[in-house]
């Protein structure tokens, strides 16, 4: 018989700002977060880049990666991701790689294709849009790769300082098939952001294990699966908790992003039929319980998809149940 396989369990943080808070505290939460989740045996925490969303704070990721980093000492801190149409690939090789100089051995750099942003904050961060510019994606991995994986004697006219030849981890993040593809043909790791949007979760992980072409980085696929985690001592109050995500979904889908919402009672109120469908299908990825129920969703999730790795992500209002949600995931996935 073969030996159980051990997944490693890990956090996506998106920065939250609860109604009535600020900036600077959803960072303090978040280096509370990263300090539990190194106790706990996390295996890498990530920071989502978006922008122009007045609840999340993780904008400038690579700068918030750096305040994590330096108030940690073992956890992998990294991007889930930074979203590379935005930004030109020297800089980002130029961030990261100052990262893995203050900090080496512990930093990623995830890699969307998608923008963060709605098409008018798309328009403030790059000045202008093109065909050609969406359509440089591939090329543009490939350069922070081959940047990253130079020999000691290679001297390209360009380079990153600091950053070339450092190894930094990259992984390609995607909510449809064709990061999967990407990930696939250039023999990189992949993550699936399941958490928000689960329909090709399973098509996606299918093209990518099938297709995986092995590289000097990665010799086997190696797929990791982002999921909604909210725990605490009862159902209830896990169910009480969730509300908040729910409720910034549907202010997501009404054009009106803000701070998270405090918890509710009951969203009978709060949503239509249809706007419940859609949130219910957005958050389907989603375990919501006590421990028990937690380890229940987490095998299953494991079992499901064979993912070489679990990342979590839980918007919940209040820090300390938030602080509490993540310890129980871990107990949880310990004791599968």
């Amino acid at each position: 018989m073969s030996e159980k396989k051990s997944v490693p369990l890990s956090v996506l943080d998106l920065a939250p700002i609860p109604q009535g808070s600020t900036a600077r505290e959803a960072f303090h939460s978040s280096l509370a977060l990263a300090q539990q989740s190194e106790k706990l045996g996390y295996h890498r925490y990530w920071l989502a880049e978006h922008h122009n969303m007045t609840g999340i704070a993780s904008a400038a990721t690579s700068v918030l990666i750096g305040y994590l980093a330096a108030g940690t000492t073992t956890l992998r801190l990294g991007s889930g991701g930074v979203m590379l149409p935005n930004h030109a690939p020297l800089v980002i090789a130029e961030q990261f790689g100052t990262l893995e100089s203050l900090y080496p051995g512990r930093i990623d750099l995830g890699l969307g294709r998608a923008p963060g942003s709605d098409q008018r904050t798309m328009m403030a961060l790059r000045r202008h849009l093109s065909s050609a510019q969406a359509d440089s994606f591939p090329a543009d991995v490939a350069e922070l790769v081959n940047w990253f994986d130079a020999g000691a004697d290679e001297q390209p006219p360009v380079q990153p300082v600091p950053g070339l030849g450092l190894k930094i981890p990259v992984w390609l993040l995607g909510s449809s098939l064709y990061s999967a593809q990407l990930a696939a043909r250039l023999g990189l790791p992949f993550a699936f952001a399941s958490h928000f949007a689960p329909d090709m979760l399973f098509q996606a992980l299918q093209i990518y294990r099938d297709s995986f072409k092995p590289s000097a980085r990665l010799e086997k696929p190696y797929a990791m699966v982002c999921v909604n985690v909210v725990a605490a001592d009862s159902d209830r109050d896990a169910r009480f908790l969730f509300t908040s995500m729910q409720q910034q979904f549907i202010n997501l889908r009404r054009g009106k992003p803000g701070p998270l919402p405090a918890p509710v009672e009951n969203m009978d109120n709060l949503w239509s039929p249809s706007e419940q469908y859609g949130v219910q299908q957005a958050l389907s990825m989603s375990v919501i319980g006590d421990s028990d129920k937690v380890r229940s969703g987490l095998a299953s999730l494991i079992r499901e998809t064979q993912a070489d790795e679990i990342m979590v992500n839980g918007q919940i209002f209040d820090t300390q149940a938030r602080l509490r949600s993540f310890e129980l995931a871990m107990q949880a996935a310990q004791s599968l």
